[in-house]
């Protein structure tokens, strides 16, 4: 039976989300042989259809169905209904993501091995090494493209990096340079080279930035082994008497439910969509959700430690040309307790757009000063801080206790607060990015609010003990031997470094995993 198929075929798996996670799985699995069905919420929006244009852009790709926010954290009184800037559509994230391809360091999958026991932490380590991880990094490297790996080159520096790199040598940083990009700086894997257009964050039009869309989704196709579902919202995850997960329940366009039927189901929506999945998926075997006997689903959300810094010089930089992030410092993203917190960031180049510039640069903060900056956007340079947060318990994504979905399902309410090492880390990395910019002739620089997520980890994490987390090492639920989660969220901690390579090296290792135990028949 080759695809499309039959709602009642209980031999697919079925993935949930067509993401880094989703999408990666669903080709590795396809070219096993192992039939499989991705359910996704959002359109499919080829990569010549994106729109330039950041405000059309954003209506274009962004999830912006209904969430509540709460907690101390500033996107809950600048943007109280978008917690995250994630996109619903075919290749999910990996359409608007920048690039940035970094391997977690090897201290950061043991961080409370490593940092000791942090109050108001909910630190555990991960049930896996950076040694176990290696070969799947190094697949995930050669099949994304990334810059500086297998020989690939690096790409060429725009004017935001050449300020940037003057900055961080004038600070003795060592290690400054254009970054492992997921971006091609050549013609490779049948898609052109970078074009410098500065539209990463709206769908690369050229298709040069990898993205499960126009990479691993036509491969699995080609295959006539995978089937995506557009506009197929999941709603809830069914089971048998035994607990096995059975089927799927989705809307379509029209919001009329169906249910595929499956022999293992993955959810990869995000860490957002895929706790509230399980949790909307409760039964009276289950009364607290699926996978859920820990009570950890839904806890732990991180979403790094964020926020960036501007400065505004004398003469043009155009920042807003070139490839937006092909700028990284990593100097910062080592353990080093002395500089006041745990863990480490990273300092990569950025650029917005003017409408996202006036959104996002103060909110609420309209006046002079603004204004002024606003004057001098041409001479303007950016970064943007991304560094290791502290997972905590009381940092969740809940389901809403009154508000529904058009599905008539209870809406995430995402819940976030900082941790006090978060702020000094914050604190340490706005100080660093004015002094950088300061010592290359800044007129003024300022440093600027987190945005909404883009970084949604955790809420479904990775745990030696069944009591302590969701999943094991492999992704599958402690509770549930044919429940997997394949995104993100199983990340047990965060990690300096932007996650989307290692959500990809996790999938090929998770598709090896589901491959062997198909054919043992113990799934």
């Amino acid at each position: 039976m080759t695809a499309p198929y039959d709602l009642k075929d209980d031999s697919v798996v079925v993935i949930i989300g067509s993401g880094a996670g989703g999408g990666t799985l669903g080709n590795e699995l396809a070219q096993k042989g192992i039939d499989v069905v991705i359910l996704e919420a959002g359109n499919r929006i080829e990569y010549e259809d994106f729109i330039n244009d950041e405000w059309e852009s954003f209506a274009q790709l962004a999830w912006l169905d209904h969430r509540t926010t709460g907690g101390g954290w500033r996107v809950s009184k600048d943007f109280p209904n978008l917690p995250a800037w994630i996109v619903k559509a075919v290749g999910g994230t990996t359409t608007h993501w920048a690039g940035a391809s970094l391997r977690f360091q090897e201290h950061e999958f043991k961080t409370l091995t490593h940092y000791g026991n942090v109050e108001g932490a909910n630190l555990l380590d991960w049930p896996l090494t950076l040694a176990e991880l290696e070969p799947y990094y190094t697949k995930a490297e050669d099949k994304m493209g990334v810059t500086r790996t297998n020989g690939i080159e690096g790409l060429p520096g725009n004017n935001n990096f050449k300020v940037f790199k003057a900055g961080a040598d004038k600070l003795g940083y060592k290690e400054c340079h254009t970054g492992r990009m997921a971006i091609n700086s050549a013609e490779r894997d049948g898609r052109m080279g970078c074009q410098q257009t500065g539209f990463c964050f709206q769908g690369c039009k050229w298709g040069a930035k990898w993205s499960t869309l126009y990479t691993e989704i036509p491969k699995g196709e080609e295959t006539g082994r995978l089937e995506v579902r557009p506009n197929s919202h999941a709603v809830r995850i069914e089971h048998d008497k035994t607990g096995k997960v059975t089927g799927v329940v989705y809307a379509d366009k029209d919001g009329k439910l169906h249910e595929q039927k499956a022999r293992i189901v993955c959810v990869a929506g995000n860490s957002i969509e895929s706790p509230r999945l399980l949790l909307n998926s409760h039964s009276a075997m289950f009364p607290d959700g699926l996978a859920n006997s820990s009570g950890q689903v839904g806890k732990n959300y991180m979403r790094h430690t964020t926020g960036s810094v501007y400065a505004v010089f004398e003469k043009p930089v155009h920042m807003y040309r070139g490839t937006t992030m092909a700028g990284i410092i990593r100097d910062e993203a080592r353990h080093d307790p002395s500089r006041g917190f745990v863990g480490g960031y990273e300092l990569e180049t950025l650029s917005l757009g003017l409408p996202f510039m006036a959104a996002f640069l103060d909110p609420g903060g309209w006046g002079r000063a603004f204004t002024s900056a606003l004057d001098n956007y041409a001479n303007m340079a950016g970064m943007w801080i991304v560094g290791e947060d502290m997972p905590q318990e009381q940092n969740a994504v809940k389901l809403h206790p009154e508000l529904k979905d058009q599905y008539g399902m209870p809406i995430p309410d995402v819940w976030f607060t900082d941790h006090p090492n978060d702020e000094a880390m914050r604190n340490h990395a706005y100080k660093q990015g004015m002094a950088l910019y300061a010592a290359v002739g800044a007129t003024r620089s300022f440093p600027t609010p987190p945005y909404p997520s883009t970084h949604n980890l955790g809420t479904n994490r990775m745990s030696e003990k069944p009591a302590d987390g969701v999943v094991n090492k492999w992704g599958q639920t402690h509770d549930i031997n044919n429940l997997f989660v394949s995104d993100g969220s199983q990340f047990t901690t965060g990690g300096a470094e932007n996650p989307t390579l290692t959500i990809v090296a996790l999938a090929i290792r998770q598709a090896d995993h589901i491959a062997k135990e198909m054919a043992a028949g113990t799934i």
